[in-house]
């Protein structure tokens, strides 16, 4: 197999820059050599040339290549109801959000839906996604078979719920076991699915569902668990007052033994300092989804508590109850709320904003040794930021005087029209109609100064 040498201006944080300064790795002229899917080598373009003579080149000068996004926290079925503004979290549940997702019961309209999410995900360079699937099981299958045909890496699972939903979505502890099991017999582990346990929330499941749960979990020890957290106040006092004997809203989970390395808990905005330690203790990671906890009015996300208490964070974009697909905007949302809480916020860099988006949720996912960087041994999963050409992010590119200017300016101002190209494991995945690739740019495209030095 002949290896391609990809020419580009890349970024990467193969570490995290809460820890470590010099987290923001930079090729200006960089070369990123690939073999089956697989990056082998890695170095300035020059000299990746010399050593690699037989590679055939993909130019991508012109933009910026970043690794592919990750997405820990996003819902399939709500992909069309995008903008239901105006309401708290389980008013909007009530008439925007369930109304919605009790349609899939119908197959066709479900792989639809499907459809619809899985290009919203990969024309907006999101390569990985932590997916809250459908409370229908057949919803279910048919997302992993369309997710199949995409090449998107996908971790999900059916919804499970029996009380305070609509009637048409409750199940049985004893259905809930027995459908997951057949859809992880199925799908986990084949091809890039894997399978996530997945109780809507403990507002909406008893004790006997989350039993369940942990009855897949420990039959299948290989599985993720991922859920909703303290993210509206309302929810908070209702959960409470459902489990008189659990000392708050994590403890619904651990006391079912669903905590672990591999446990993704959505928003976590109104959560306790006792809470805040067991979530560490269990290696647990808080998906934050600035748009949705900003266009819900859940409250601002206390990124500095989870980070002194030793709790993981990364981004998702929620997408029902926020505002789209784009990990771009998730990231300078997040920018913003940490601003607005002043002291108690912590001073994003676009380093940040880049390891939030990317190798966190790798690591959140623990696919960190596979996915989530440029590192060699890493698969080729990225994201080709090039804006289209006379738009406004092209002329700011075009004036950065920096690296750094360089990622700020793509979280700020970047869209789903700037992504160009999208590989997952070397598979081109998404390639924008025109300026896919480097033979379609032009020749002041190819040759645009985006990082200067």
């Amino acid at each position: 197999m002949t290896p391609t040498l990809y020419r580009a201006a890349f970024m990467h944080t193969p570490s995290s820059p809460f820890t470590d300064a010099d987290a923001l790795h930079i090729q200006q002229d960089g070369g990123l050599l690939v073999n089956g899917g697989v990056i082998v080598d890695t170095g300035d373009f020059a000299s990746m040339k010399t050593a690699h003579p037989e590679a055939q080149v993909s130019d991508l000068k012109g933009g910026v290549l970043l690794p592919g996004f990750i997405d820990t926290h996003v819902h399939y079925p709500q992909v069309r109801m995008i903008g239901g503004l105006g309401r708290p979290l389980l008013e909007w549940l009530e008439h925007v959000t369930l109304p919605e997702e009790a349609r899939l019961q119908d197959h066709t309209y479900a792989r639809a839906v499907a459809k619809d999410f899985l290009h919203g995900l990969r024309c907006n360079g999101t390569t990985t996604a932590l997916v809250f699937g459908s409370h229908f099981k057949e919803a279910v299958d048919i997302f992993f078979e369309e997710a199949a045909g995409t090449g998107l890496r996908t971790v999900a699972g059916q919804v499970v719920s029996d009380r305070m939903l609509r009637p048409e979505l409750h199940t049985t502890p004893e259905l809930a076991y027995s459908e997951g099991k057949a859809l992880i017999e199925k799908w986990n582990g084949k091809g890039r699915a894997r399978y996530a346990v997945t109780p809507r929330f403990s507002l909406s499941a008893s004790e006997g569902i989350l039993d369940a749960c942990a009855a897949l979990m420990n039959e299948y020890p290989d599985l993720h668990f991922t859920s909703h957290i303290n993210e509206n106040v309302r929810e908070v006092q209702t959960v409470r007052e459902l489990f008189p004997g659990s000392l708050d809203y994590l403890d619904t989970y651990d006391r079912a033994g669903l905590l672990g390395r591999r446990s993704v808990l959505a928003h976590s905005v109104h959560t306790s300092g006792r809470e805040l330690g067991q979530m560490a203790a269990h290696s647990c990671t808080a998906a934050h989804c600035p748009c949705s906890n900003s266009a819900l009015g859940s409250g601002l996300f206390p990124l500095k508590k989870h980070l002194n208490a030793g709790v993981h964070v990364a981004l998702g974009t929620d997408v029902g109850g926020g505002t789209g697909f784009s990990m771009l905007k998730e990231g300078l949302q997040a920018y913003f709320m940490q601003q607005l809480l002043g002291d108690d916020g912590v001073s994003l860099t676009p380093a940040h904003l880049l390891y939030l988006s990317t190798r966190a949720g790798a690591e959140a996912l623990d696919m960190h040794d596979h996915i989530g960087d440029f590192s060699v041994g890493k698969a080729f999963d990225a994201v080709w930021l090039n804006p289209p050409e006379g738009s406004t992010l092209q002329a700011i590119l075009g004036h950065a005087e920096s690296p750094s200017e360089t990622l700020a300016a793509l979280y700020a101002n970047g869209t789903q029209a700037d992504v160009a190209q999208v590989w997952v494991g070397g598979d081109e995945v998404y390639a924008r109609a025109e300026g896919a690739s480097s033979s379609q740019l032009t020749p002041a495209q190819r040759q645009s100064p985006v990082m200067a030095s």
